[in-house]
């Protein structure tokens, strides 16, 4: 088996049981992931079903992988609770700097209008 198979990403980053979660509850809905996906394309545009689940798989892995990064740091700096300058830190850290910034600035805004 490669490294690069899904459970061995799963089990680098702590997930051991990953592989036993039902697959409704490790993926994010597939009406949500269409929903954004039709979004970035023209009205007439269609969607293949394994397209959907493709991006369905990835962006579920992505939540995953960078959640992952940011639970260590939590651990490290003996904190229960990750909060968004956690996972800034984990996507930058993980070389998703472009992401990172429109997030930070989503997060000020956020930030100021919650107060």
């Amino acid at each position: 088996m490669s490294n690069d198979s899904p459970t061995a990403a799963s089990h680098a980053h702590g997930m051991e049981d990953y592989d036993d979660v039902k697959e409704q509850d490790r993926f994010l809905p597939i009406a949500n992931v269409a929903r954004i996906m039709k979004r970035a394309l023209p009205d007439n545009a269609k969607i293949a079903k394994e397209a959907k689940e493709t991006v369905q798989e990835c962006v579920s892995e992505f939540i995953s992988f960078i959640t992952s990064e940011a639970s260590d740091r939590c651990q490290q700096e003996k904190r229960k609770t990750i909060n968004g300058e956690d996972i800034l830190w984990a996507m930058q850290s993980l070389g998703f700097e472009n992401y990172a910034e429109a997030l930070k600035m989503y997060l000020h805004r956020y930030r100021e209008v919650r107060i």
